[in-house]
């Protein structure tokens, strides 16, 4: 497999972006976040993806992403995102100027959980590298694009199958940002078979 950008689609498409063969610049919208239900009771479907379809079921890809918001919840990051009920997101979302948040997002059947850990507002880059086996998930962060640390594994009861998987970014209150994906590659998968 290779990451093919003239194979891109969007939902939500951004009002300004960039879209070129080893780098994707999106241009957030205001009040735009992926969320269901949990906890807060509201539900939000309106971030911009660019998106691409798959039915390889044992693959990894990696991205590096960078912003530099100070803007409370902005966020960008990898997306699977199959409907509104059923998806994935990984991000940095900024908090405030000591730290921000690095966590991923499940949503199954309607309702979405948020797992974090808190690193420090200055980081401005990070890679993930997301793996599939099938139905099931593991999603890495890095610093250097090199050592890459497991953040979690999960299961998408709508994962089997085609998927759609991608970048996204978004601006949940009345803010906007430049969000910059790049060095992106699909390769074997490097999460290893449980034995």
């Amino acid at each position: 497999m290779t990451f093919d950008s003239k194979q891109l689609f969007w939902i939500h498409e951004p009002t300004v972006y960039s879209i070129q063969e080893n780098k994707i610049i999106i241009r957030t919208d205001p009040e735009t976040d992926f969320w269901q239900r949990t906890y807060y009771g509201f539900k939000n479907d309106n971030a911009p993806a660019l998106l691409w379809k798959t039915e390889e079921q044992h693959f990894s890809f990696v991205v590096k992403t960078q912003f530099d918001s100070k803007h409370r919840y902005d966020q960008c990051g990898i997306i699977i995102y199959q409907n509104s009920d059923n998806w994935f997101k990984v991000a940095m979302e900024y908090e405030n100027e000591e730290f921000q948040r690095l966590g991923s997002v499940v949503t199954n059947k309607g309702y979405s959980d948020w797992a974090t850990t808190d690193i420090s507002a200055d980081i401005k880059i990070m890679y993930y590298r997301l793996s599939r086996r099938e139905s099931d998930f593991c999603i890495e962060n890095s610093y250097d694009g090199v050592h890459f640390k497991q953040m979690r594994i999960f299961h998408l009861f709508e994962g089997s199958g085609e998927i759609q998987l991608g970048l996204y970014a978004c601006s949940p209150e009345k803010s906007s940002f430049e969000a910059i994906f790049s060095e992106m590659e699909v390769m074997e998968c490097k999460w290893e078979a449980h034995k």
